[in-house]
């Protein structure tokens, strides 16, 4: 099951969230105004509303009146849109992660307690206070990164520079008054064109360029207000392409998405063995290698990816103990591999709930599991997230295997285990809360003999 998402606003920068995030597999509902006032809405899940449905680079946004029409959009596989100023749909559905997208410059009544993971865009917000984080929608350098304490640079009224140029780019408002558009999104205009008629009073451009953006025919607007962009640099194409721009904020909401919820949980790497069944080089089968890489960094490398979760490896070996520590890691040493594998699941949780003591699950995975993929992590953690309180075990419909991601409420019998008995002893006595992530049975193998192809 998906990770839900909320985006409030569905204009031209939320859409490219949406586009980000959507191709990462998560679900997303939107809400809108009632005459949306977005410029670019060629590219924007906004137009939808007037329109009824939307596509944007092969994402079809969906306009519906209530939470049933939303749940059917989304398993359609489509951006679903409601028109809801206040974001009232959060009391109707369970959302994992809300996205406020509104850009209004300030905040319209988001607040962090909302859901698990509330991120806001721009100005307007603080990190820590508002929301979790903060997606900094400035041009330059810090373009889309995630600010998970303090604000994002105030709004200067001054847009970032495209094509040579900046505040000409804009079409603003001559008067208050109805909308009148003259030249169409994608008309090629020239500096003194009229572009359109703002209540009663003309709008001329101030420069050569392409129409990117236009508000629709009808818009009661006021004087100075937005209400069409020119761009300079006479390409066709970017009148239907989400924006640069939309696109690095998108991505920078992914990736707080993923820092705030999966900082939640640790991670234990167990390799401590003993390699009994390995042959003569038992107290290095970790150690073996493959095309000049020793068999416990195909596990390691594939986790460096997960940075915002606390993770250990439990180990006997100074070579993997100095790996982990030198790749940010933290390094716990099992001098008794001889007590059995509870001793280091014990190790191994001591460590992570020293140094988070609010994890709320830990992820147990063998070092000789050399095929297994992060992604397949994430899917687990994605998994846990959408499952609180429960088991997530990989493997297939006929066997579970590992890794397993345990809720902190199967602490305590983690802990009593004795022996040469892991974690499975757990599960097996939990069998009703165990969530199933589907993984190849390549994925699933472990190394136990030389004979084994890996």
């Amino acid at each position: 099951m998906a990770l839900r998402i909320l985006i409030r606003g569905a204009g031209d920068l939320a859409t490219g969230v949406a586009a980000e995030l959507k191709e990462r597999g998560y679900q997303i509902v939107m809400t809108e105004i009632e005459v949306p006032l977005t410029v670019r809405r060629q590219v924007a899940c906004s137009r939808a509303v007037y329109e009824g449905k939307a596509v944007i680079e092969g994402h079809t946004a969906l306009l519906v009146s209530n939470e049933n029409e939303a749940e059917a959009a989304l398993q359609k596989n489509q951006i679903a849109v409601l028109t809801d100023p206040e974001g009232e749909i959060r009391t109707k559905m369970h959302f994992d992660v809300i996205v406020d997208a509104i850009m209004a410059k300030k905040n319209m009544g988001t607040s962090m307690t909302d859901g698990p993971c509330v991120i806001a865009l721009g100005p307007g917000f603080t990190a820590g206070y508002d929301c979790h984080a903060v997606i900094e929608t400035k041009r330059g350098l810090t373009l889309g990164q995630p600010i998970y304490e303090g604000r994002a640079i105030p709004n200067t009224g001054v847009p970032g520079m495209v094509g040579g140029y900046a505040i000409e780019r804009l079409i603003k408002a001559s008067a208050d008054g109805i909308m009148e558009p003259v030249a169409e999104i994608g008309d090629v205009v020239r500096k003194g064109e009229l572009l359109a008629v703002t209540g009663g009073h003309p709008v001329y451009a101030q420069i050569d360029g392409i129409i990117r953006g236009m508000l629709q025919t009808g818009v009661e607007i006021t004087k100075g207000m937005k209400i069409g962009d020119v761009d300079p640099r006479m390409e066709p194409s970017l009148v239907h392409m989400i924006s640069d721009k939309a696109r690095k904020i998108g991505k920078g909401v992914a990736q707080a998405i993923r820092t705030i919820l999966f900082s939640q949980y640790g991670m234990v790497f167990l390799a401590a063995g003993s390699s009994r069944r390995y042959g003569e080089a038992q107290e290095n089968k970790l150690l073996a290698e493959k095309n000049g890489k020793p068999m416990f960094r195909y596990l390691l490398d594939q986790m460096e990816v997960f940075s915002m979760c606390t993770r250990t490896v439990v180990s006997r070996i100074p070579q993997i103990l100095d790996y982990a520590q030198g790749h940010g890691m933290l390094p716990t040493e099992n001098t008794e591999p001889e007590k059995g594998i509870s001793l280091s699941l014990k190790m191994g949780i001591e460590t992570c709930r020293k140094q988070n003591p609010q994890l709320q699950g830990i992820l147990f995975a063998v070092c000789d599991q050399p095929g297994l993929k992060a992604q397949t992590i994430e899917q687990m953690l994605e998994l846990a997230v959408k499952n609180p309180e429960k088991i997530i075990c990989a493997g297939t419909k006929d066997c579970l295997g590992n890794p397993v991601l345990l809720d902190k409420r199967y602490f305590p019998e983690l802990m009593e285990l004795k022996g040469d008995t892991g974690g499975k002893q757990v599960v097996k006595k939990h069998l009703d809360q165990v969530v199933l992530c589907e993984t190849s049975s390549q994925e699933l193998q472990d190394i136990d003999e030389k004979t084994q192809n890996w």
